[in-house]
């Protein structure tokens, strides 16, 4: 079962990685009254934030994540690219959801990390983070190479993972050959920050 300090972490991580506009000075006082190495990770991130105006953070965010699929964060992306096959990994998303009675809500694709982690934050089942971890890996040495703070939020996200992360691309590769590792998660809901409310009981897309 993930700890408390790991469900603060994804539901901070959830908030970072999606368009911004939150309140950064609540996911900083959250990560630090849940201290933890991965929350320390995201402090590099946390303080070039602090620097920009909101403008300024939107418009690196654009130009980090938009139109740019090598930092594509949509999770299925990284497995079947654009092929019929991702129809089947976005349907997959959505059942893991609904088995803990959580539907969409929004127009945003299932496989969106923002809200996969939110679903993590939310139910303690790690089992969407595990399954895409090569594509999350690959991911976080893609925005390292580009040199923008997001590599460390996801630098975080990744270690909340069972095992090191891979060094480089081909190590990352061979993880997606071999599986990433396992472990027990736990299933029942837990409180957590409701910093991007995506994923609720009993809403539709």
């Amino acid at each position: 079962m993930t700890s408390h300090r790991e469900r603060v972490l994804h539901q901070a991580a959830s908030l970072l990685l999606a368009y911004p506009g939150g309140d950064l000075a609540l996911v900083r006082d959250a990560l630090e009254a849940a201290p933890s190495r991965p929350a320390r990770l995201v402090r590099p991130f946390l303080d070039f934030a602090a620097r920009l105006t909101s403008h300024e953070l939107a418009a690196h965010y654009v130009e980090v994540f938009d139109f740019k699929n090598r930092h594509s964060l949509y999770l299925s992306w990284w497995q079947d690219g654009d092929t019929r096959r991702r129809g089947v990994s976005l349907v997959a998303f959505k059942q893991a959801y609904r088995a803990h009675g959580l539907l969409l809500s929004g127009e945003e694709l299932p496989d969106f990390l923002p809200i996969v982690l939110e679903f993590t934050a939310a139910t303690g089942d790690t089992s969407l983070l595990l399954e895409h971890r090569p594509g999350l890996e690959l991911l976080r040495l893609a925005l390292e190479d580009a040199g923008t703070p997001y590599a460390h939020v996801l630098a975080a996200v990744c270690a909340t993972l069972p095992g090191p992360s891979p060094k480089d691309r081909a190590q990352a590769r061979a993880l997606a050959r071999n599986g990433p590792p396992r472990e027990d998660v736990g299933l029942r809901p837990y409180g957590h920050l409701d910093l991007l409310p995506v994923l609720s009981p009993g809403s539709h897309r």
